[in-house]
């Protein structure tokens, strides 16, 4: 995974390591540097100006550098770089997803958590993993089918549902996606249910009015995490949708879907660096176990080392 991201940064470091000596790099070695460097990110599906963030970051560690003549210098210059990166970054927060919520559940109960995104992202398969994930650990989930519109909504979830032996639960198409969520909240609280999972419809980002009944649906339920399900093959379209998300309703977290068949990586970096909110997982695949948790040191680390 993230092949062109990591062959970016691959890139960067083999160039300094052959540039660099004892003596400081000239400003026009550092300006080549920077040059391809920023394209190479760009291409790898990272936002203009995050790129420039990043590079500018690049340069100012670069500037004035001095490493051992001998010595690994590829050690050096790899750690330095993921020092900048952990920076450059540092006001994103690492949310433990699990942790979180079983934190949340000691004091109250049911936990809400609420499903946002359009259709086609890996919502549902979404809610299916971490519910697998929570009845793993002994946990209790219900859903509730909130997607009252589009035909086959229901059936989709209730299918994921019957594999895990989860109760769903629905109204009729067509009735208010809010009250489906207000009654899957009380029918948890009555049967002291652990967790319930909001399934939303995947609205067009463009549709005010829809997106105001995402609201409605959020004033209802009331949820302890609304997260927002991001497809990284859109790359940063799915930024600009899930920051016109955010004029409607509150955004807590992110987990990015199609991991697996996504080999530029830079979206990745551009949603921590605009959105600021946590990624809790990466989707990596279709079955319930594939389901990764994500952590900015260890995804830096395996993109530079």
């Amino acid at each position: 995974m993230f092949d062109r991201l990591k062959n970016a940064f691959k890139s960067f470091t083999n160039t300094i390591v052959n540039s660099i000596t004892t003596t400081e790099l000239s400003e026009d070695k550092l300006n080549e540097i920077r040059d391809e460097l920023f394209m190479q990110l760009v291409e790898s599906d990272v936002a203009v100006d995050v790129a420039d963030a990043i590079c500018n970051a690049m340069v100012n560690y670069l500037r004035g550098i001095k490493v051992p003549r001998f010595g690994d210098k590829e050690s050096v210059i790899k750690n330095g770089i993921i020092d900048v990166m952990n920076k450059l970054f540092s006001d994103v927060p690492d949310v433990d997803f699990m942790g979180e919520v079983t934190r949340i559940l000691q004091t109250k109960k049911p936990v809400v958590l609420l499903f946002l995104g359009p259709n086609g992202y890996g919502k549902t398969t979404t809610i299916a993993k971490i519910t697998h994930q929570l009845m793993k650990r002994g946990y209790t989930t219900v859903w509730a089918a909130a997607d009252t519109y589009r035909a086959g909504a229901i059936e989709q979830l209730e299918g994921h549902a019957a594999k895990l032996g989860v109760r769903v639960i629905k109204h009729s198409y067509g009735s208010d996606p809010a009250a489906v969520a207000y009654d899957a909240v009380n029918h948890a609280r009555v049967r002291s249910i652990d967790y319930v999972m909001i399934d939303t419809a995947g609205r067009m980002h463009t549709d005010a009015n829809l997106m105001n009944e995402l609201s409605k649906i959020q004033r209802v339920s009331k949820p302890d995490l609304s997260i927002f399900i991001a497809d990284a093959l859109l790359g940063n379209e799915a930024l600009d949708i899930a920051k016109y998300y955010s004029k409607y309703v509150r955004i807590d977290g992110l987990v990015v879907t199609k991991v697996d068949a996504y080999p530029k990586g830079g979206a990745i970096l551009t949603f921590l660096y605009e959105l600021k909110k946590p990624i809790y997982f990466l989707g990596v695949g279709q079955g319930y176990d594939d389901l990764r948790p994500f952590n900015k040191l260890e995804f830096f680390r395996q993109l530079i080392l």
